[in-house]
């Protein structure tokens, strides 16, 4: 276990209502911790946030970010940083719009600061690394092949030295494939979990490429942690930590539904950029805060798909 042991009493949030942010206001609440959830405004997500008196929706533009201390009305001891635009489809090769999010990243760094936070986290991505063979750590070599892990990458290495500049211990993930509720509809799992419950065959590549996925509110735990007892200045890859065939996890997010139900699995061909291995080490993450992920797939998929059917009703 690490020595660091910071105290987390008040912390900020931007981009709150994904599949981790929401995670992470429920851990964070249920640790005692008074959080201030920044939102865009108008936000439709906004009201799926916990209910709870110590989480305060904060409507701000992420190009507004600067502004932060003025509408917060106390200090604060940690920033976790999710907010970014563009993070699907052909926009994450939109590169003013990717620019656009690195800017951010530094005025949400320098909002921490001014805040009096101890401790800025950023979450950036597996996309950071491009297609790697073998397991990812702090010091696999990073070569992205879109505009969004490019922009990741420059945010990751940028927000370090402003942190650095402005005396905030910074800390660094590289997310690699999470899944639960609030997931987006786009994402794999959650497109495949709809399009299984409304009946219809999804049209899948085969599935051969070996995956790692992590349950959101593991991943959660893994956000709240680094807060406490993360390394100033590190890069933590993270994920379950083990990887299977991608056709295993669609097989039994299948079979929680109706193992009648037919797979398209071949029906997709692969990308030119298809990353076919992903899996991250997390020794170095597991050494500096205690961290283990506690969710076995079968077990979260469940919660996911009641979560989408409820959602979807």
């Amino acid at each position: 276990m690490a020595s660091i042991q910071r105290q987390i009493r008040t912390a900020i949030i931007t981009g709150p209502t994904g599949a981790i942010g929401m995670a992470l206001c429920a851990k964070l609440l249920a640790e005692g911790v008074t959080v201030y959830a920044v939102t865009h405004p108008g936000s439709a997500r906004a009201v799926l946030l916990p209910q709870d008196a110590r989480l305060h929706v904060v409507p701000c533009d992420a190009a507004e970010l600067a502004a932060l201390p003025e509408l917060i009305p106390e200090k604060a001891d940690a920033f976790f940083h999710f907010a970014w635009a563009h993070t699907i489809g052909p926009g994450r090769n939109d590169m003013p719009a990717q620019i656009e999010n690195i800017r951010y990243t530094i005025a949400a760094c320098r909002a921490a600061a001014q805040l009096g936070c101890q401790v800025f986290i950023g979450a950036g991505s597996q996309a950071e690394y491009g297609r790697v063979e073998g397991v990812l750590t702090a010091q696999t070599p990073c070569f992205p092949e879109n505009g969004y892990g490019m922009a990741k990458l420059c945010a990751g290495q940028m927000s370090r030295v402003e942190c650095q500049r402005l005396g905030v211990a910074h800390i660094w993930t590289r997310i690699l494939s999470v899944y639960g509720p609030h997931d987006g509809p786009a994402t794999m799992i959650s497109g495949t979990i709809r399009k299984l419950l409304h009946g219809e065959k999804p049209a899948l590549t085969a599935g051969i490429q070996q995956w790692d996925y992590l349950y959101a509110a593991d991943a959660a735990a893994a956000f709240y942690a680094l807060s406490v007892s993360g390394q100033d200045g590190r890069v933590y890859p993270l994920g379950s930590g083990t990887a299977r065939p991608l056709k295993d996890y669609i097989e039994t997010l299948r079979d929680a539904i109706d193992p009648a139900l037919p797979l398209g699995l071949g029906e997709v061909p692969y990308g030119p950029l298809q990353v076919m291995h992903l899996q991250a080490n997390t020794s170095a993450l597991q050494k500096d805060t205690g961290w283990r992920p506690a969710t076995p797939f079968e077990e979260g998929i469940r919660e996911t798909i009641e979560w989408v059917r409820k959602e979807t009703k």
